[in-house]
């Protein structure tokens, strides 16, 4: 009796992890879904708490991507995990603070030690392979070429990666030699045109999905890695916790010392979000005057509290107006009011902005 080969397959919620299994399921494989949780997609949370997105479509790609496809889904918490990849990646950052080799290598790895442990469970009914939609060219930092062999061999899963999409373009890998897929029914895409893979999408009916191009990671966002980058340099290490990541994707970021910084909301959504946090910074609100909320990061003495509520001044609809009053409270409820006068633009030290 022929048996039924099973794949997992590494879901982004993206249109090549999709088309990878959609190419698998052609051809007989039985696929379960993997998405790995690092704390840094998170991009449905910021359309969720912005109000100017509030007629965007909210939904976990990677869940609605195996919910289309039919197939099981696991998600993976491995955000502690994933410190180390960020602050300490082996084979470097790419144009910004994305860790993309390491982080392709460490989730293909953790990949692989499901399909073991499968296979120490389950023994001949356990995973066989693993496939990814990476496509050769597409990111300039983990899929190339010559860094495609890399991820296998370090990862430890060897030729048992299996690349659907460009598959053809590479030495056969396990699961051709062994028959369980057909090589001439996989493909030979390459670099960044994602006509082809567009041009699948629809060859397999699927009409809708998640944008091509992007993918959800912060940390090739420019403006979020500098944050980061900040935040390390005033804090003198390199580390983060889930709230700093959150709390970095997040309104204004102005620091006018190295010591403290003040996060400014810069609409309805993102002000009730640092609501939540109240209890854990120095927070001033415009009373006077229609306003944000703001948030004092670090370790600001009487005069730096002063000097950040004239900042959110200047962010009100008092900003004009010779005094504001504001309300800034500490860490346990305790709160005060005062009329401070809103910063003119000018005071404004544009390298204050992070």
């Amino acid at each position: 009796m022929t048996i039924r080969r099973k794949a997992i397959a590494l879901i982004s919620g993206g249109l090549d992890s999709m088309l990878a299994v959609k190419v698998m399921q052609k051809q007989g494989i039985e696929v379960e879904g993997v998405n790995f949780y690092t704390g840094f997609c998170v991009e449905g949370h910021t359309h969720a708490i912005r109000k100017k997105d509030k007629d965007r479509q909210k939904r976990n790609n990677a869940l609605w991507v195996a919910e289309q496809l039919g197939i099981p889904m696991n998600i993976v918490d491995i955000s502690e995990e994933y410190k180390q990849i960020v602050l300490n990646p082996q084979h470097g950052y790419g144009a910004n603070l994305n860790p993309c080799l390491d982080c392709k290598i460490f989730m293909v790895e953790q990949a692989n030690a499901m399909l073991n442990k499968a296979r120490e469970l389950a023994d001949a009914k356990g995973f066989d392979f693993i496939i990814t939609g990476e496509v050769i060219g597409q990111r300039p930092k983990s899929q190339r070429k010559e860094t495609m062999p890399l991820i296998a061999r370090e990862s430890g899963a060897d030729d048992r990666l299996l690349r659907p999409l460009c598959a053809r373009l590479l030495p056969p890998t396990l699961p051709e030699r062994e028959g369980w897929v057909d090589r001439d029914r996989l493909y030979a895409f390459s670099g960044r045109n994602r006509k082809p893979q567009i041009a699948l999408a629809r060859e397999f009916g699927l009409e809708d999905f998640a944008q091509p191009s992007g993918g959800c990671c912060f940390l090739t966002d420019e403006a979020y890695s500098r944050k980061l980058a900040d935040l390390w340099q005033a804090r003198g290490r390199k580390d983060y916790e889930l709230d700093d990541i959150m709390l970095l994707k997040v309104g204004r970021h102005i620091r006018p010392a190295r010591h403290y910084k003040v996060i400014i909301s810069r609409e309805e959504g993102e002000n009730h979000f640092l609501s939540g946090y109240r209890k854990q910074f120095h927070s001033i609100k415009c009373v006077s005057h229609g306003g944000p909320l703001s948030l004092v990061d670090g370790a600001p003495s009487e005069s730096d509290l002063l000097t950040a509520a004239r900042i959110a001044a200047r962010f009100s609809q008092g900003r004009d107006s010779d005094e504001v009053t504001v309300e800034i409270q500490n860490q346990l409820g305790v709160a005060k009011q005062l009329a401070v006068t809103p910063m003119g633009a000018e005071e404004i030290n544009p390298a204050w902005y992070v």
